[in-house]
């Protein structure tokens, strides 16, 4: 164990620390927040938001978007008004280190950890939970979500409940990017860890049980990082990337996550129906999001059709390192489930991330995806965005907003009331994001015209704190 704090961190000059970043340690509640334009009267219901935010200064490292504790921001909408509350996810490790009155685990790459003298013998020498990347609802939880552990179930008014194991059948825990099937309702995870089984998959049923407990795929010898998923109707998809993890390297100072391009990219398809995976590999690439994934045909052996952002190579945490520019861009994989081929087709070559869909087209087919994009015209760190980005898959053609001194964050699609179901058109409802002001860090939620996303917010809402820049949400409709 690592109790020393290397002298050469200084979390003043870590840029994901900093600015539109910084984290914020304040919890509020705020009724009838002010609205620039006008609410539209058909949105009911509760945006969500998680992202990192060390409540304590960071000792040792902190490494984006990795680290941090979990801070949920809300904005619940209803007749036109609005109204804001942000909570930390209360976990064990970040009421001990409220009760130390400063930090006392270290980032990942430190692998700093408390005493049992410090924290008593329940938490010592363990790292800590950082349910701090995404937030979904399904069978009525509301979780809270790391990057491979248990969630943290919180309440409507967004206090902790606790640790959700779902009942003892998933003690690991799962990922952040879960993916629901809108027409069955399950909630498809899955879960990498550090020892074998190095990958497993489970499916919770509609009504919140686990109809299919962790399940190893054959096939994962090491472990390694895989964030996202997707989902069609046949298939779990997932995009094993070379990004392997090196415990002894890091207990020795290096990276506890290691890029291994000679080794390649491989897609597993994994029957829902428990068959064998299926697999197809490529040269090196990395994916941090998918969009979304369907199969191209009724029989068993249609090909599957993935879309997804798509890097070059793995970079976390600061600038980019010395070497070859890293690329990325919209793309799409063809994959031949029975040839175990793929091939892939450029979208959209603009930098972008954090892609969404409308979440009723999960696991079919889809014609629009929205992004966070860079315009060029500011000097942003990595993670950072400028505008958002709409790209027509059946047309080829794309949309851009820019929002000027306004850095965005992930867009998220709330459909007009009354059209739940999966034959609802993906124009009618609205985009939903927070942006921050680079110039004096006010923070906005913005409401934006799916039929016209070009034309900008047709509301502004004042968040009447900052919000730092953040990672994944949801929009929670009332209706349901």
């Amino acid at each position: 164990m690592n109790t020393y704090v290397p002298p050469r961190f200084d979390p003043t000059r870590v840029p994901h620390l900093l600015g539109t970043f910084a984290p914020v340690s304040e919890e509020v509640d705020v009724a009838d927040l002010e609205v620039t334009g006008e609410l539209p009267d058909a949105l009911d219901g509760l945006y969500l938001r998680n992202g990192p935010n060390p409540r304590f200064t960071p000792i040792g490292s902190y490494l984006y978007p990795i680290d941090g504790d979990g801070m949920l921001h809300g904005v619940w909408i209803s007749g036109g008004r609005a109204r804001y509350r942000n909570r930390f996810v209360r976990t064990p490790a970040l009421e001990a280190e409220e009760r130390a009155g400063r930090a006392l685990w270290g980032g990942l790459e430190s692998m700093i950890m408390p005493t049992a003298d410090q924290v008593g013998p329940q938490l010592a020498a363990t790292f800590r939970d950082m349910p701090d990347i995404n937030v979904v609802r399904h069978a009525g939880r509301l979780l809270a979500l790391a990057e491979s552990a248990c969630p943290f179930r919180v309440d409507d008014g967004l206090s902790t409940l606790g640790r959700e194991d779902f009942g003892g059948a998933l003690p690991a825990g799962i990922t952040a990017h879960p993916k629901t099937d809108p027409v069955t309702g399950e909630m498809v995870v899955f879960c990498y860890g550090l020892e074998p089984p190095y990958l497993t998959w489970s499916v919770i049923d509609r009504g919140g049980t686990v109809s299919r407990g962790p399940t190893p795929v054959d096939g994962v010898d090491r472990p390694m990082m895989i964030h996202d998923m997707a989902l069609t109707g046949r298939y779990v998809v997932l995009v094993l990337a070379p990004a392997f993890f090196d415990l002894d390297a890091a207990m020795s100072g290096g990276s506890f996550l290691a890029w291994r391009p000679e080794q390649g990219t491989r897609v597993v398809l994994i029957p829902r129906d428990g068959g064998p995976p299926r697999w197809a590999r490529d040269e090196a690439f990395w994916v941090w999001h998918t969009v979304n994934a369907y199969d191209d045909g009724p029989g068993t052996q249609s090909p599957v059709v993935l879309d997804y952002v798509q890097w070059s190579r793995l970079t976390v945490g600061g600038p980019e390192e010395e070497g070859e520019p890293i690329s990325g861009g919209l793309v799409r994989a063809r994959i031949d489930a029975v040839e175990g081929s793929m091939t892939r087709t450029v979208l959209d070559d603009a930098r972008v991330e954090f892609p969404r869909v409308d979440d009723r087209r999960v696991g079919r087919r889809h014609r629009y995806t929205a992004l966070a994009t860079e315009t060029g015209r500011a000097d942003l760190l990595p993670g950072e965005y400028d505008a958002v980005r709409w790209c027509d898959v059946e047309r080829g053609t794309s949309r851009v907003w820019p929002a000027g001194n306004l850095s965005v964050g992930e867009p998220v699609f709330a459909p007009e009331p009354g059209s739940a179901d999966s034959s609802g058109s993906e124009e009618s409802g609205y985009w939903l994001t927070f942006a921050t002001d680079r110039t004096d860090g006010a923070s906005w939620f913005l409401v934006i015209p799916a039929q016209d996303p070009a034309s900008g917010p047709v509301a502004r809402v004042r968040i009447p704190v900052r919000v730092p820049l953040g990672l994944h949400g949801c929009w929670l409709p009332t209706e349901e």
